[in-house]
Order: C-alpha cells, then sequence, then structure tokens
C-alpha cells in the first residue's frame, strides 16, 4: 500500500507502525468550511435574529420583551414591548402547509390567556386586567365590543386556553386538537376518514403495548449481540433454525387468527362500531397472512439453495466475536453516533430557522404584515449550510466506520492480546483524530459531491409531479436510481478505503485505490463474504422482527374489539427492525475490516519464522474453506488468496 511500497516484499513490514497525518490540505479545507458554518451561525446572532426567534415577533416587526426601533411604513412598528414577552396568535389553528408556519396575525401581549374567552366582553376584561391586547394594536380595549373591524383583527372566538411554549416564549392551545388538520394533511391517501379515526384510535388504545414492543425489540437486539459475542459457532444454525420455525409458525398463527377473526365477524354478536373494527382487522390480517406467506416461501427457497455457504461463515463469525468479547465498547457506538448527529441536526435546524428571521424587514403590500427577506449575496447563505448539513453528517458517520475500522485493526495486528490498550476504541478515536481527519473529509465529501445532485433531482421530481411527460418522469427516476447506486457504491469503497488507511496511514485516494483493487481482486471471495454474511445478519434482523411481531399480534389479540391493527403493528415492526440494523450493521462492519486486514497480512507474511501470520486460525480455516467451496479447476481463479497489492504476488 502507498507508503509502504518501499517495504514490499521486505522482511521487516509491520503495521500500526507508521503514522502520519493523510490529506492535510482536505483537513484544512474542512476546517475552513466548518468556519463558514460557524459564521453563518454567527450573522443571525449579531444581526439580531436569533433574538427574534427566541423571544418572537408580532407581525408588524416589533420583537416581543424589547424595546423596538421605527420600521418605515409600519405604522403600528417601533413600539415598546419590554412588559409583553408572549407571542399570541389570533389564529393558531390556521396553517400554512406549504410554508409550514401559522398563517395569523402574531401580536406581543404580557400573558397568555389560561382561560377560553367566549365573547368579546371576555377579551375586553382581559386586556384590562393584564394590560394583555388580544386585538389590533389600533383597537383600544374599550372598542372591542363595538369596533368594526374587531372581525378582521381581533382573534377567532372562542378563545381557548394557552399557555407559553418554554423558551421560544409563544402561546400555544392547551388543547391541540385543531393541529389535526395538519398531520391529516400528511394522510391524504386515506379516503375514509372513519378509517383513519379508528386507525388513530387504536394507536392511542394501545400506547402502551406499543412502548412495551418498543422495549422489547431493543432488549432481543441486545441477546443478539451477546448470542454473536459468546456462541458464535452455534450461530448460524441457530438462526436458521429458529426463523424456519418462526416463519412458518408466523404464518400459520396469521392465517388462524384470520379464521378466527372471520368466524367472529360471521356471528352478528358485535355492535356497530366493533363490526368496522372487527371487518378492519380481518382485512388487514389477511393482507399479513398473504404477505408472510409468500415471504415465508421466498426464505426458505433462498436458504434451501444456500446451506453449504452458510456452513462456511461459522469461523468468521467466530473471530468476529472474539473481536466484541475485547472489543465490548463497539455494540455503543451507533448511540454515540446518533446522538452527534441529533445534537448536530438540532444545530442545524436552529441556525436555519434563525436565518428564516435574518434579513431587511419588508412589508407585504397585500396582508400588512412584515416579513424579514435575505437580499443580494445573503440569501446564498441558506444553500452553504444546506451543503454543511449533509457534508457534516456524512463526516460524522465516516467518524465512526474509520473508529470501528482503528479498533479492529489494533485488535488484528496485536499478536498478543493482553498488550491491548486498556480502551481500544478510544485509542482508535484519538488516532483518527490525530492523523486522519483529512481523509474524512475528502470521503465524505465525495459522498456529498453524489448526494446533492440526487436530493436536487428528487425534489425536482417532487415539484414536477405530474406536470412532466412520461419520457421526462421516466429519465429523472433513472437519475436518480443511478445516482443512488452510484452513492452506495462509494460508500462501500470509502469504508473500505477507511480500514487501508488505519492499516498503514496512507491518503484516502491511495487507501481507496488499493481497496478496489483487492475487492476486484478477490471478487469471488469478496462476493461469498459479503453474500453469506449479509444474509446470516439480515436472518438475525428478521429474528428481532418476527419475535417482535409475533408478541405483538399475541398482545394485540386481547383489544380485539376495539384497537385496529395496521399501524400499531406497523410502528412496532419498523422500530424493532431499526434497532436491530443499528446493532447488526456494527457487526457487519467489523467482518468487512476483518476481511480486509487477513489480505494485508497474507501479502507480507506466509507463515515463517520472523514472518508469522497476525490472523486467527479460525479465520484462516474460513478462507480455506471458502476456497473448497468455489474453486473449480480451471476457473482461473488460482487458489491462492490475493492481497492488497499493484505488482507481484503473494508472499
Amino acid at each position: 500500500m502507498g507508503c509502504c511500497n518501499s517495504t514490499e516484499g521486505k522482511r521487516d513490514w509491520k503495521p500500526l507502525e507508521q503514522r502520519s497525518c493523510t490529506d492535510i490540505p482536505w483537513l484544512i479545507i474542512f476546517t475552513l468550511f466548518c468556519i463558514g458554518m460557524v459564521c453563518i451561525c454567527a450573522f443571525p446572532i449579531a444581526t439580531g435574529a436569533a433574538s427574534r426567534l427566541i423571544s418572537g415577533y408580532d407581525s408588524y416587526g416589533n420583537t416581543c420583551g424589547k424595546n423596538n426601533p421605527k420600521i418605515e411604513g409600519v405604522p403600528l412598528s417601533g413600539q415598546d414591548m419590554t412588559e409583553k414577552k408572549y407571542v399570541f396568535f389570533l389564529d393558531p389553528c390556521n396553517l400554512d402547509l406549504i410554508n409550514r408556519k401559522i398563517k395569523s396575525i402574531a401580536l406581543c401581549v404580557s400573558k397568555c390567556p389560561a382561560a377560553e374567552l367566549k365573547d368579546y366582553s371576555d377579551l375586553k376584561q382581559f386586556a384590562l386586567n393584564n394590560g394583555s391586547q388580544l386585538c389590533s394594536y389600533d383597537i383600544s380595549p374599550t372598542r372591542y365590543t363595538s369596533s368594526s373591524d374587531r372581525f378582521t383583527k381581533c382573534p377567532k372566538l372562542p378563545v381557548p386556553p394557552s399557555k407559553p411554549v418554554p423558551l421560544l416564549h409563544r402561546c400555544i392551545p392547551v388543547d391541540i386538537g385543531c393541529y389535526a388538520e395538519f398531520a391529516q394533511a400528511f394522510i391524504t391517501f386515506v379516503s375514509d376518514n372513519t378509517v383513519l379515526r379508528r386507525v388513530i384510535a387504536g394507536v392511542m388504545a394501545s400506547k402502551e403495548i406499543i412502548m412495551g414492543l418498543c422495549l422489547l425489540a431493543l432488549v432481543l437486539s441486545l441477546i443478539m449481540m451477546v448470542v454473536i459475542r459468546y456462541i458464535s459457532k452455534v450461530l448460524v444454525w441457530i438462526l436458521t433454525i429458529l426463523v424456519i420455525i418462526g416463519s412458518i409458525g408466523g404464518t400459520g398463527v396469521l392465517w388462524w387468527l384470520y379464521a378466527d377473526h372471520r368466524r367472529a365477524l360471521d356471528n352478528n354478536t358485535l355492535s356497530v362500531f366493533g363490526k368496522e373494527v372487527a371487518s378492519d382487522n380481518v382485512k388487514a390480517l389477511l393482507v399479513y397472512a398473504i404477505g408472510a406467506t409468500i415471504f415465508t416461501v421466498v426464505l426458505l427457497l433462498v436458504m434451501f439453495f444456500m446451506r453449504k455457504r452458510v456452513a462456511l461463515t461459522i469461523s468468521l463469525f467466530h473471530v468476529a466475536g472474539k473481536v466484541f468479547i475485547h472489543l465490548p465498547l463497539l455494540a455503543l457506538q451507533p448511540f454515540w453516533t446518533f446522538l452527534c448527529l441529533m445534537l448536530f441536526w438540532v444545530y442545524w435546524i436552529a441556525v436555519l430557522l434563525s436565518l428564516g428571521t435574518s434579513g431587511t424587514p419588508v412589508k407585504n403590500n397585500s396582508t400588512g404584515v412584515v416579513e424579514y427577506q435575505m437580499q443580494g449575496p445573503l440569501q446564498y447563505l441558506v444553500w452553504y449550510h444546506a451543503v454543511g448539513l449533509i457534508w457534516i453528517s456524512e463526516f460524522i458517520l465516516a467518524f465512526q466506520q474509520m473508529t470501528i475500522a482503528g479498533a479492529v485493526v489494533t485488535y488484528y495486528f496485536t499478536r498478543n492480546k493482553s498488550q491491548l490498550p486498556a480502551t481500544p476504541i478510544l485509542s482508535s478515536m484519538v488516532r483518527t483524530i490525530r492523523y486522519h481527519l483529512g481523509t474524512l473529509a475528502k470521503g465524505s465529501f465525495i459522498i456529498t459531491l453524489v448526494k446533492i445532485p440526487r436530493l436536487i433531482l428528487m425534489y425536482i421530481h417532487s415539484q414536477l409531479k405530474g406536470k412532466e411527460n412520461a419520457c421526462a418522469r421516466c429519465m429523472l427516476k433513472a437519475c436518480v436510481c443511478c445516482l443512488w447506486c452510484l452513492e452506495k457504491c462509494l460508500s462501500y469503497l470509502n469504508q473500505n478505503a477507511y480500514t487501508a488507511t488505519a492499516i498503514n496511514s496512507t491518503s484516502f485516494c491511495t487507501s481507496a485505490r488499493d481497496a478496489f483493487l483487492i475487492l476486484v481482486e478477490n471478487a469471488l471471495r469478496v462476493a461469498a463474504i459479503n453474500t453469506v454474511g449479509d444474509f446470516v445478519l439480515f436472518l438475525g434482523k428478521v429474528l428481532v422482527v418476527s419475535c417482535t411481531a409475533f408478541a405483538g399480534v399475541l398482545a394485540l389479540n386481547y383489544q380485539r374489539e376495539y384497537t385496529v391493527w395496521v399501524l400499531p403493528l406497523l410502528i412496532v415492526c419498523l422500530f424493532a427492525f431499526l434497532v436491530a440494523h443499528c446493532f447488526l450493521s456494527v457487526f457487519e462492519n467489523v467482518v468487512d475490516v476483518l476481511f480486509l486486514c487477513f489480505a494485508v497480512d497474507t501479502k507480507y507474511n506466509d507463515g515463517s519464522s520472523g514472518r508469522e501470520y497476525y490472523m486467527d486460525k479460525a479465520l484462516m480455516e474460513y478462507v480455506e474453506n471458502t476456497k473448497k467451496g468455489l474453486y473449480k479447476p480451471g476457473d482461473g481463479d488460482g487458489r491462492e488468496m490475493k492481497s492488497m497489492s499493484r505488482g507481484g504476488t503473494s508472499a
């Protein structure tokens, strides 16, 4: 590999001992970009936009809780709102779904109405008692009951009780039922509103069961990690048998429940509402049963044809299980990454909202409302901020991959496992921060370059939906699909490039080239390992989801008279799959890193005195078994494992 070219064929090659900073120019570029992101954050703070976002402002450009300057052309601006610290909306339920905001006149008030105000006399009394004008500033409280403008400049009656939102100083109705329209707009595919109400009622009635099942999915995923860690040798067969039993048994239970609910529906002993719920459950169970039957048949066929290759994964899983024994903190990597992403996304959204209140106050002539608009070059700050969302998010994900790769590489190339660092994960993090941030910046930027045009095309497709012709629609979808495939391929290559960087401390391009060569030269072995390994991990995910869904079916069966199963069961299954995917994807990364480490090991060592292999015996047995299973005389593939080299043969 790159920095080890001079050592190729020599007997003194030592991994992990050659450390140097990689891709320093890209580290500088990424640092400058992050400084730009900080400047974008500082801009709304310096211009007062962040203060407007937190304190709130009315429809006339006055920031609540402050003494405001006059805005030219806006008579009701420039008022002293020091004592009026809350924003009150005349019609808080009038939502603008397109622009995602409340389409209502906003006023600064000193107190949110805690009780319902039924008529204009109540509005007048509230204003006189608290000094909070709930009608426009140009109408005095004494004229609330007689002004001709009260129907347009006063709140819609009755005024619901509200309370201020912590930190954001907005008066929000206590009863959020008026926002049902907002939620319903995203579920327009449901034509029968009665079905929608019954589904939502089912979710609310079974919320305790949903929470319990989500907790069960988390526990099952942790158990899967424990199983992989301690009994990896029998894991494959346990998973295979359990998935077969679970798939067949689950399918049988669904058909039995369908027949049972069908008989209950035909007995005519239910109420009208009960019949509607039972009818929905019968339809849902029929769909689930048919889908489960098709899935089970396909799954059994795939398992039958892969039964010999499944046996070859036992040794590889055994070595990966040893890695988790020595590096238990690997299982927590998804949590730390998720936490970092959440913190960054919250920061990004806060800055985006602050930018929305930046700029110059402009009066809307049609509504008379003051809006803040960014003009000139400043309007491109939003695009810079959007690119930052993608690049930095990809950088955080790349940091996790490099951390895992560095820890596993350290484990693999340490002959005496008792000499491992006390915390290999933290050591890998420190090494990544010290040497390889530039490599991560470059790799994540490449993914960003592919993802941005794909997102732009997806946005164009959504905006032109129903307007473009069939040819244009097909071309857009084809471009999006091609970019998606390219992004996935580059992501896989990046992951292997990070492993190569962790081994020999080479730059991103050198590491990506070497990783690509080894993947191509050993394509059959890589295909076998990835196919069988991914399939086994997929069985683990199926097992977690199946067990969670089975428990959900049994639990929801006790509420059959008033609970529609469709949405609760989908929510639980989706959560179970996401949790299982997060845990088992770490195991998949470990397997990929181990394979690349093996290729480098066979390149520089041959098992002779002074050039002993670093690999575990079980891993060597796995590869030898793979050779026996895939090799055919005359196939031109050869029996020697090809390693990470650009010339010469394996040592």
